[in-house]
């Protein structure tokens, strides 16, 4: 049953997969991965290259190259384990294998390694991963815009995201982030963006460490009234950052979410009673909902293409 439940899902979300998979990134990171096995595998080229079989089958892997290959295996499902989304697993068995692919042709042949290494930069420096440009409800501040919006209303609550384009792990957390955003924000509890690899006065003024080995990107951190309230990851006494999962269930958990939306909700419907009291009109049957046409969030300062 769970083998056909999964063949159906696939079915189902078969065009987004194609969609997906077309696009220039993974379509270039597919043939690097794949490019080793080809060359090893492709009549009239592999009988030229050496081999350290016992039979001189230079057509096949040698016990060398297999454990090199069961290497990659293993980090692949190691660095899985904390992955979030689809992308992030394909992201790593595209990373590691590009890696394995580098140490296996430089062991076949240093000309071939050569011209694996400069394929792979080339890629790297030309073809950006593509960024996650779905729905969302989510404000894109600048340096000069955050500390004017987080103060301007002490009664909004803000979850503001802290990035940087070239961190994958931002880009992976990205669709979950403005997944969130989609079933919280109301007038009372925002989301926000500021990619504090653009901004280093943000990341300074905020302490959010932009260096890789810190691992503080992404951060989450919760303002109330203009103050920082909680964030995650925590960062201990060496400022770097606590290990923390960054998917859907322990954002709410640790935001309390659920609850801190019930009371942005009574706050929005508050708002618009004492809005229609000072109009001098009475508030329409079905007043209670959580977005009106006066109480929608602004529209953001930056679009994701400016970014």
């Amino acid at each position: 049953m769970a083998l056909i439940t999964g063949l159906f899902a696939f079915f189902y979300h078969l065009p987004q997969i194609y969609k997906w998979l077309l696009k220039p990134y993974y379509v270039g990171s597919f043939f690097l991965t794949v490019a080793f096995l080809v060359v090893r595998k492709t009549p009239g080229l592999c009988e030229h290259l050496a081999s350290q079989r016992e039979d001189g089958n230079s057509c096949d892997f040698d016990w060398r190259e297999m454990e090199i290959l069961m290497f990659l295996c293993a980090i692949v499902m190691m660095k899985n384990r904390r992955a979030i989304t689809l992308e992030q697993h394909v992201g790593n068995m595209f990373l590691f294998s590009k890696v394995a692919n580098t140490i296996l042709f430089f062991r076949l042949d240093i000309r071939l390694g050569i011209l694996y290494l400069t394929l792979c930069v080339a890629f790297v420096m030309t073809c950006k991963p593509p960024v996650y440009m779905g729905p969302e409800y989510i404000k894109y501040f600048s340096d000069k815009t955050i500390d004017e919006e987080l103060q301007k209303d002490t009664r909004i609550t803000w979850i503001v995201e802290f990035y940087a384009n070239w961190s994958s792990d931002c880009q992976s957390f990205a669709p979950v982030f403005a997944d969130l955003s989609l079933k919280y924000n109301c007038a009372g509890l925002r989301f926000g963006k500021v990619d504090v690899g653009r901004y280093g006065e943000v990341s300074e003024r905020y302490r959010v460490s932009t260096s890789p080995l810190a691992k503080q990107l992404p951060t989450l951190i919760i303002f109330q009234a203009g103050r920082e309230i909680m964030r995650r990851p925590m960062v201990d006494s060496k400022a770097r950052a606590v290990s923390w999962t960054f998917n859907e269930e322990n954002v709410i958990r640790e935001f309390n979410l659920n609850e801190l939306f019930q009371k942005s909700k009574k706050l929005g419907k508050g708002r618009g009673l004492k809005e229609e009291e000072h109009d001098g009109t009475q508030p329409e049957e079905g007043s209670d909902e959580l977005y009106s046409e006066t109480s929608n969030p602004e529209e953001p300062t930056e679009s994701k293409k400016d970014q």
